[in-house]
């Protein structure tokens, strides 16, 4: 599960991405889908800069 995770905040990521074009053509508040996108987008890249991390030697 720990491996799909990145991916599945991909396809949610995408989904906010929509979901701000529908803001911007004002059917949604834009307060309310930047949020989402920002979260989703900082998530993703952030499952993603330490899927590889270094966490010493194990004991």
């Amino acid at each position: 599960m720990r491996e799909l995770l990145p991916y599945l905040f991909i396809i949610i990521t995408f989904f906010a991405f929509l979901l701000n074009l529908f803001g911007l053509m004002k059917l949604i508040p834009l307060y309310f889908t930047l949020p989402i996108l920002f979260f989703c987008i900082y998530f993703t890249i952030f499952l993603f800069a330490h899927r590889n991390k270094y966490r010493g030697r194990m004991r």
